[in-house]
């Protein structure tokens, strides 16, 4: 709904992405969409494609959106209008990511449910106890200028939008979330979803060890309270899925069978550990519950108590994720897309695609 005299689409392509750039060849796009084809290099990565970018924005404000995304049709404006709001410290808005897919199967169940854990509880906590936090890697809203003095996007990151979000807050810059809701399509198959994941994994321990390599310098710029948020984020974020398996080992003394740390520490003590990673686990379970609660999402409460089960996939993201930043710290794991029913339609008999499966906005019929 935002005026398109005032709207600067890019689309960045790729330079060996000849299908898309093909099929941009054969669309009378409007005058305020146009592609810009990145040249090859290295890394091929989505922050480098950013930066290249970027020099062809006209606006005063920079967005980022996937190629998959679907956003509230106002929330340019809503993000316009807080910007004038806000005093010049606020330099990024954050919007609410969900999924449009969240009733394909168990896993993307899971998957939404973490989401509006992650972006209805967690990160607005995170802003309204004074912590930086990490962006996520869309819905994103820069003043320009600001994104510039910090030299944009670190293209050697595959968590470019984490590490930004830090910078930002370094240099004296906060970042606000702003009620406004972009929908995604949620990885529904489990590989797809672990190279997803891997990736992220990679880009939080790569943000870590950059952002730690002068410490008295990152608690200088940050102050204490952040600088400890921002080790309570990172270290838990990552040890939570590369110490899983530990964790579930306790499972054992709770049923009362042997446990390998048994010639170590008494029973009592490991009766302990277990009962506090039971009291964890019913914790998670009810932020989950709170976070789902609202009507779109509330048919997922009753999936809450399986989210244990989806853990699992988050470890074998995480061994995997520690072992490309080791033998491949700048590849870049790309997503795969158009695997749900939501964005490829349904199937009749005939095996031709029924378009009353996708839902079009007001105004797109004509597609």
């Amino acid at each position: 709904t935002y005026p398109k005299c005032l709207l600067d689409v890019i689309l960045v392509l790729e330079e060996e992405d000849q299908l898309t750039q093909q099929t941009l060849a054969g669309i009378d796009l409007p005058p305020w969409v146009r592609p810009v084809v990145v040249p090859d290099g290295q890394p091929r990565t989505k922050p480098r494609a950013m930066n290249y970018a970027l020099d062809f924005c006209q606006g005063d404000i920079i967005g980022i959106f996937d190629a998959e995304d679907a956003p509230d049709p106002d929330q340019i404006t809503k993000v316009a209008r807080r910007f004038q709001q806000v005093p010049r410290e606020v330099a990024c808005l954050q919007g609410i990511l969900d999924y449009y897919n969240p009733t394909q199967n168990w896993l993307a169940r899971c998957f939404t449910i973490e989401y509006a854990t992650w972006f209805r509880t967690m990160l607005p906590g995170m802003a309204r106890l004074g912590l930086a936090i990490p962006l996520g890697g869309t819905t994103l809203y820069f003043r320009r200028d600001v994104l510039e003095e910090l030299g944009g996007w670190d293209a050697h990151n595959v968590t470019e939008d984490a590490d930004l979000g830090f910078r930002l807050a370094r240099h004296g810059y906060r970042t606000e979330m702003i009620e406004t809701v972009t929908e995604e399509e949620a990885n529904c198959r489990p590989w797809p979803w672990i190279k997803q994941r891997s990736r992220w994994l990679k880009g939080y321990m790569t943000t870590y060890l950059v952002h730690m390599r002068a410490p008295r310098h990152l608690h200088a710029q940050l102050g204490a309270w952040k600088f400890w948020g921002f080790q309570a984020h990172f270290v838990s974020a990552v040890s939570q899925v590369l110490l899983a398996p530990v964790l579930w080992s306790f499972w054992l003394v709770l049923f009362g069978l042997p446990h390998p740390l048994d010639p170590v520490l008494p029973r009592a003590v490991l009766t302990a550990i277990g009962s506090l990673f039971l009291t964890v686990e019913v914790l998670n379970a009810c932020i989950h519950a709170v976070s789902v609660a609202r009507p779109k999402h509330r048919h997922l409460i009753a999936w809450v108590p399986v989210m244990h089960f989806y853990s699992p996939l988050g470890a074998v993201a995480a061994y995997k994720a520690l072992y490309e930043l080791v033998c491949k710290p700048f590849f870049w794991d790309k997503t795969a897309h158009g695997l749900s029913v939501a964005a490829r339609g349904q199937r009749g008999s005939d095996g031709r695609l029924d378009l009353a499966g996708i839902k079009l906005e007001p105004g797109h019929e004509g597609l």
